[in-house]
């Protein structure tokens, strides 16, 4: 049976580069780099190697990334940790899109009496940069704007999203887990203080990830307890995860543009085959002004999802009904929800999302059997139109 992966946006598979780059740190190469020996503290040089990879990518300086365990992690610090940086500015400001790990952060801090405001978007997954201005205020401490979203794939403005928050003396955090390694991030040029990453998201190993944080910004650590990191983030460095981390973020600085060409058309032409083969589907954020190459989300009237997912599996084909921090979650997605899109027809979201080893043959292989599961539910849903 023929494997075909399409949720990328959940995970990659690690690169062989990058697999071979981490392979001596977990064989012969196995020593504590923060160890005052020479086995040990050797290990140094590849903890800062990949450092140098990871601000390259970015556009930023080696002094200003801290390696983390992920991207959850990285939105927590960022959040937790501007909070509590200057007792007069205490507010949070997000978007009704974020990902869970930003979204529950701030809620979890909303309860401990941080105010919270949540800016909308469009029917396009936009954001509503009206609404965001409206919630900062010179009592904000941060903001924090995704760069792309994880299911509609849909990019957000991010510098002028900066603009709003730096003008009421906020700082500017952007998870962009789902869009560094797929579009240019330039932190300077961009005006962003703070930046999460994760490495499994670029063809890099899991329970690993990054943090930019702009010079001169003191964010207190949440992680205590050791010196690593300069004292911001304490525990024993994941050597061979910051070495894959940093692999994988050369050759997605090498193969960025040839990559954003090539899926943005495979997407395109993934996205008008279904459209065709399967009547009454459509693109989620199909008018959106910036959609990320690879990402794409499409709706299947009268049809559950879960039922569509399930047959493709049977056939070797892997996708998503949304993002996967979500799946067992009872309740439809919230980012459809804050684009107005119907409950029924939100229970009817797929997401497919690519790489750079995604294929034509794969995509068509996908479509054939889209259109024969569509066809075949359609006849036994009570719900289709």
């Amino acid at each position: 049976m023929k494997t075909v992966y399409l949720d990328n946006a959940a995970t990659t598979k690690i690169a062989p580069e990058v697999l071979e780059t981490m392979m001596p740190f977990l064989t012969e190469n196995y020593g504590n780099p923060s160890s005052f020996h020479s086995f040990g503290s050797s290990q140094m040089e590849a903890v800062e190697i990949a450092r140098g990879q990871v601000a390259r990518l970015l556009g930023a300086k080696s002094e200003e990334i801290y390696f983390t365990s992920g991207g959850t992690e990285s939105d927590n610090h960022a959040l937790r940790g501007a909070v509590k940086m200057d007792s007069s500015r205490r507010g949070i400001v997000i978007s009704a899109v974020e990902h869970p790990a930003v979204l529950d952060t701030a809620r979890s801090l909303a309860k401990e009496g941080y105010p919270l405001g949540i800016a909308e978007v469009d029917t396009n997954g936009e954001l509503d940069s009206d609404s965001l201005q409206q919630l900062v205020s010179t009592e904000t401490a941060i903001v924090s704007i995704m760069a792309a979203n994880n299911e509609t794939g849909v990019v957000m403005p991010l510098k002028e999203s900066a603009e709003i928050a730096h003008r009421s003396g906020a700082l500017f955090h952007t998870d962009a887990v789902q869009m560094v390694g797929k579009e240019p991030i330039d932190v300077h040029s961009m005006g962003i203080d703070i930046l999460s990453l994760s490495a499994h998201k670029l063809h890099g190993p899991k329970g690993v990830g990054a943090i930019y944080i702009k010079k001169g910004i003191q964010l207190p650590p949440v992680l205590t307890g050791g010196h690593q990191e300069k004292g911001f983030r304490s525990g024993t460095y994941n050597t061979p995860g910051i070495a894959g981390l940093g692999k994988a973020a050369e050759l997605a600085l090498t193969h960025l543009d040839d990559t954003a060409v090539k899926e943005r058309a495979l997407r395109e032409s993934f996205e008008k085959k279904i459209v065709d083969s399967c009547p009454g589907s459509f693109i989620v954020s199909e008018k959106a002004a910036h959609r990320l190459p690879g990402t794409v989300t499409i709706i299947f009237r009268g049809i559950e999802s879960e039922a569509v997912l399930t047959l493709l599996d049977m056939q070797g084909v892997y996708a998503s009904s949304g993002s996967a921090c979500s799946t067992g979650s009872k309740n439809s997605s919230h980012v459809l929800t804050a684009m107005g899109v119907d409950f029924n027809l939100s229970n009817s979201a797929l997401r497919f999302s690519l790489s750079r080893y995604t294929t034509q043959e794969e995509l068509d292989h996908t479509v054939k059997l889209l259109e024969s599961i569509v066809e075949r539910l359609r006849r036994i849903s009570p719900y289709a139109e």
